[in-house]
């Protein structure tokens, strides 16, 4: 299938509030991620990922949001402070097989959690923070939420696919691409022998399910057609 086609079929996906696999590419994790939007994220959401991913449940927000709400790389603000805490600096991932620099920030719970680990808790700080994403200020951040919570969150870089090309970023991408709010929750897929989920079970896995899957090159074409200005979803 044409990747444009695949895409587009993804988009379609996501804006009913299905998931969608993305494998990033032999070359670098060779990781699949189930992904959603943050915005239809509820328990059952929640309960897919725990269960058929297995891997950490993260959120996955565009730089401008980031920015917005004054949340930093969690690399950065070790750096910042290691004079104090020296420990933290030598605990700056600098040594990443497949990066340069982590995409982590901190982690969060709605305030209206309970311990933040539950399906209801985790989807209920997912959501929230989608909501809030589209025109909350620091304050209603704060109000909302508090930190260290159970749900991390990884920014996107500034220039999505032109600076990396990681799950948060193609995921990010796809959420623009789709016109919905640039904030996906994701979850990297774990196989029954503990390792990362090959891609030939995670490609079995989506067939079974109705799934789209997608290469991270494949999101890499069609968000080319558009660097430097977004265009409607029906002009792909």
């Amino acid at each position: 299938m044409d990747p444009g086609e695949k895409v587009r079929r993804a988009i379609s996906d996501l804006r009913k509030g299905k998931f969608v696999l993305v494998h990033d590419g032999i070359d670098r994790e060779n990781e699949v991620d189930l992904i959603i939007s943050a915005q239809f994220v509820d328990k059952d959401s929640i309960k897919i990922m725990r269960k058929d991913g297995g891997g950490l449940i993260v959120l996955m927000i565009a730089w401008e949001i980031a920015d917005r709400f004054n949340l930093p790389y969690l690399a950065d603000l070790y750096q910042r402070i290691s004079d104090r805490y020296p420990i933290l600096g030598e605990l700056i991932p600098s040594d990443l097989p497949y990066d340069t620099k982590s995409s982590f920030s901190i982690s969060i719970n709605h305030r209206r959690t309970f311990t933040g680990i539950s399906d209801e808790d985790r989807s209920l700080t997912a959501r929230r923070f989608a909501e809030l994403s589209e025109n909350g200020s620091v304050d209603d951040f704060c109000r909302e939420f508090r930190s260290p919570g159970h749900v991390p969150i990884c920014i996107a870089r500034k220039g999505l696919l032109k600076e990396r090309k990681g799950h948060t970023e193609y995921a990010v991408t796809l959420m623009k691409l789709s016109e919905l709010v640039p904030v996906a929750l994701g979850c990297e897929m774990i196989g029954e022998d503990g390792k990362s989920m090959s891609e030939e079970d995670a490609r079995a896995y989506a067939e079974r399910n109705g799934l789209i899957f997608l290469e991270g090159y494949e999101i890499e074409e069609v968000f080319d057609r558009w660097l430097g200005s977004w265009q409607p979803v029906h002009s792909i």
